[in-house]
């Protein structure tokens, strides 16, 4: 049995198709771990959810934040922005189905030495702090105040974790933490506009992984969100976004002997890559 952890989908369904047989995925012995936006921007983003929904048992989803976009324009505490591409899910008959799945994922999956998660992790965080405040946001999206959430989840403010946060501004950080962050400062002070190379990075900020004494080090963090950066491993934080959408490759990597599989993009939205 081997464990593939796949970078960010968005919609990019043929890609998707093309990796798992390049690494002859057996769902019956295999396992997937999705680091989150399976959809959105891409051409395949119904045919996706509908396959991912399908592995059952075999594969786990961490929630991005274009999932979580989804699920607020459907709730209509969203509208769609002029480069989405999710009107074929909107429509498609098994839409609440689909969507009721997409609310029962998680933000966080920690097993053995491995955290799966979409963006990152505050450097106050431990895993252990993590999981629990994943569950919190988990608890209200799989409840019957989920539409209200979505109704004020978006937001910058407040941009950094305090244990005395409550309330929605506790909810909020903690979602845009798991599913926004690229870069904080040494106090883990979030900045959300930064999208590009590290090269880049505004003076006082810095990767959230290379904070020194962050929390969370001991493990290995597998996430994505961030395509500018591309693929990197190091031996606690694995980066797996490398841009399929923009003509980037798709990436897996098994987590038994950290190998990387990657196969082209078809048919890229943008060349920006």
């Amino acid at each position: 049995m081997s464990t593939y952890a796949i970078g960010d989908i968005q919609g990019c369904y043929n890609e998707l198709r093309q990796l798992l047989e390049e690494i002859r995925f057996d769902s019956a012995q295999d396992r997937l771990w999705f680091v989150g936006d399976l959809v959105n921007r891409g051409p395949g983003s119904l045919q996706v959810l509908r396959f991912v929904k399908g592995l059952g048992d075999s594969a786990i989803t961490v929630l991005g934040n274009h999932d979580l976009h989804l699920l607020a324009v459907a709730e209509g505490a969203a509208g769609l922005h002029h480069s989405d591409t999710l009107d074929e899910v909107l429509k498609a008959p098994d839409r609440d189905g689909l969507l009721y799945w997409l609310r029962q994922q998680r933000l966080l999956h920690a097993e053995g030495n491995y955290v799966l998660v979409h963006a990152g992790l505050l450097p106050q965080w431990s895993v252990e702090t993590a999981e629990g405040l994943a569950r919190e946001v988990e608890n209200v999206l799989r409840g019957n105040d989920y539409a209200e959430f979505f109704a004020r989840m978006y937001g910058n403010n407040p941009h950094g974790w305090s244990d005395d946060l409550d309330g929605i501004k506790r909810l909020r950080v903690i979602t845009n933490a798991f599913t926004r962050l690229r870069i904080c400062d040494a106090q883990g002070e979030m900045e959300f506009k930064f999208k590009g190379e590290v090269e880049k990075i505004p003076a006082g900020y810095m990767p959230w992984f290379e904070v020194p004494g962050r929390m969370s080090q001991e493990a290995t963090v597998i996430f994505g969100h961030w395509s500018a950066l591309g693929l990197k491993v190091t031996p606690n934080a694995i980066a797996l976004d490398t841009g399929c959408l923009w003509g980037g490759p798709m990436t897996a990597f098994r987590l038994e002997d950290r190998q990387l599989f990657q196969v082209n993009c078809n048919s890229p939205v943008a060349k920006n890559w």
